[in-house]
């Protein structure tokens, strides 16, 4: 079942419990073990190179087509090499081919079936959160350029449990649209989920390329919700963002909920898991939260209606002064909230992208399936 003609509707009331979409898994957050190889430098150059000799041919169906490892990464290096040399020759799609590959997004968000709660948004925004979020600014390296969840171990890493759900529906639609790299799609399809889920406008730009599984980051670098201020700071600090972005990005769990099969946690941190909104922060202050009493690891639950859930790096946002000044605001203030995590999240998605791949020099602001009909 589709809920495409609830969409209008939905959005005039922005702030009202949702029943068409789904709920995200951003909390599969564990602690890591697991090492990858050393990231590989940059190969643009080659990349180049193979690009200009393979733009015209058909070997990139055969590659793309067979199972083999040695085919993919082939495959791999020939995707990559076309994309680069696109770049390099600002041979690049318009911002409408872009419009198009939104739009295909937007769909695939809304037919989900009996998923959860009929959409896929939540669980594409977490996978454009999880592929960006590993940059380390003091390396260079991780994030959104390369889109090395494709490999393992990154696709096994426990914070991306539950993700192949995502990126199995975005192979989808790579398909239909070859020539956009899996870096660009991942994170306009984490823009597309938040503005059709009733969320702030997110300027957003291509030019990530597909990179090799060397450029793999190390397990870890994503947060561990069982820990509290501290840690929460050591990850985000390492990516280069400060408290008021930190608390400004923690609001997309206004969105989706924990399952046990995944994270371990469970349940929706609102009442409406499945629309963007400052609800998140609002309960986080009205409600009376206790510590769950359950074979599960520690979280809290609403006192009064025992359905709702929050996690401890969660709770931290009430207990830090820092932190808390930033969350009471936002309560206060959903506009102040929209404008504040449009600008984090922009800036998320962007992080381990050299600036000189992007294929504009200011960001776009693709329209949503609303504007467009009017």
């Amino acid at each position: 079942m589709s809920f495409t003609a609830f969409r209008a509707p939905l959005r005039r009331q922005a702030l009202s419990v949702s029943f068409r979409r789904a709920e995200l898994r951003t909390s599969s957050f564990r602690k890591y073990s697991t090492e990858a190889p050393p990231a590989a430098k940059s190969n643009t150059g080659l990349y180049v190179g193979l690009g200009a000799v393979i733009l015209g041919g058909g070997i990139a169906y055969y590659l793309y087509d067979s199972s083999s490892d040695t085919t993919k990464a082939t495959s791999t290096v020939l995707k990559s090499a076309a994309q680069s040399a696109k770049v390099a020759t600002n041979f690049v799609p318009t911002k409408e081919d872009y419009q198009k590959v939104y739009n295909r997004i937007a769909e695939v968000i809304d037919d989900a079936g009996d998923y959860d709660n009929g959409s896929f948004g939540p669980v594409v925004l977490r996978l454009a959160w999880h592929a960006s979020g590993t940059y380390d600014k003091a390396t260079g390296t991780g994030g959104s350029n390369y889109a090395t969840m494709r490999f393992h171990p990154e696709a096994l890493h426990g914070a991306n449990a539950g993700l192949h759900v995502a990126r199995e529906l975005m192979e989808k639609i790579k398909q239909e649209f070859s020539w956009i790299s899996y870096g660009d799609l991942w994170t306009l399809a984490g823009v597309a989920a938040v503005q059709e889920m009733a969320g702030p406008k997110v300027p957003w730009r291509p030019g990530r390329i597909d990179g090799f599984e060397s450029h793999v980051p190390p397990d870890g670098r994503l947060p561990d919700a069982s820990q509290g201020a501290s840690h929460i700071r050591d990850i985000f600090y390492r990516m280069g963002f400060d408290d008021q972005e930190i608390v400004a990005l923690c609001g997309a769990h206004a969105l989706g909920r924990c399952h046990t099969d995944r994270s371990g946690f469970d349940g929706p941190w609102t009442f409406s898991p499945t629309m963007f909104t400052n609800d998140y922060y609002k309960l986080l202050f009205d409600e009376k939260w206790v510590w769950r009493k359950w074979n599960g690891p520690k979280q809290l639950e609403d006192k009064k209606t025992k359905t709702l859930m929050m996690l401890p790096t969660d709770y931290v946002l009430t207990q830090d002064k820092s932190f808390k000044k930033y969350a009471k605001a936002y309560a206060d203030d959903v506009d102040l909230f929209f404008k504040d995590f449009s600008a984090a999240f922009a800036k998320l998605l962007e992080l381990g992208v050299p600036t000189q791949q992007f294929v504009a020099s200011e960001a776009w602001i693709m329209q949503t399936v609303d504007d467009q009909k009017s």
